[in-house]
């Protein structure tokens, strides 16, 4: 199998369980984080190109926060989770406590840096945790690395460092809720060639 076009109702449905699990740990660890309940769900699993993205954030101009790690193991892969400038601010203030509208996303302090840093962590780490028991492969995420830029420059950072990537990702959209606030982000499995069919074979589910 070459890409995640080809993938079946029965594989996508796999990698939702693990995207909906992942996404229970990390509500868990988020609350403990902020001494507060955020929900968070995965509402839509889908595949789409690489070439793709930007679209989904808005096109390749829109500025953006994005939080990137490379995954070692029997199934190399990068990860990247991705969302406007507005929902990053929104987000922030949602792990801080504060009143929506607080953060000024485009003058970012150290405490509100690590606040992102820190979930980008959890996030990585719940949902690899996750792929861990359902597949018994070993994946270790490197420390993360935030960026904020246009959703273009972003990607072809991405692509600059990590070299080659399957033409299609694995799209989990992350939805944060907190009372009445709604933060949609944008959580991207990037595989390397092969990685795909490696996870799928320990799943069960491949062809």
């Amino acid at each position: 199998m070459e890409d995640f076009t080809q993938l079946s109702g029965l594989q996508l449905d796999a990698l939702k369980e693990i995207g909906n699990i992942g996404a229970g740990n990390a509500a868990t660890a988020l609350a403990q984080m902020v001494q507060t309940k955020i929900d968070m769900t995965v509402p839509r699993v889908s595949i789409l190109p690489f070439a793709d993205v930007p679209e989904i954030l808005g096109g390749a101009d829109a500025h953006v926060v994005g939080i990137y790690f490379t995954v070692t193991g029997p199934a190399p892969t990068g990860i990247l989770f991705i969302l406007t400038a507005e929902k990053a601010g929104l987000l922030v203030d949602m792990l801080l406590q504060r009143k929506t509208g607080e953060t000024d996303i485009y003058n970012l302090s150290d405490m509100e840096i690590s606040a992102m840093m820190e979930l980008g962590n959890i996030l990585s780490a719940t949902y690899l945790n996750a792929m861990s028991e359902f597949t018994q492969l070993t994946f270790i995420p490197s420390v993360p690395a935030l960026g904020m830029d246009m959703a273009g420059a972003i990607l072809d950072a991405i692509l600059a460092q990590f070299g080659e990537i399957a033409d299609h990702v694995l799209l989990l959209e992350t939805d944060f809720t907190k009372d009445e606030d709604e933060v949609v982000g944008h959580f991207f499995l990037l595989p390397e060639p092969g990685s795909l069919q490696t996870i799928l074979t320990a799943l069960g589910v491949s062809y």
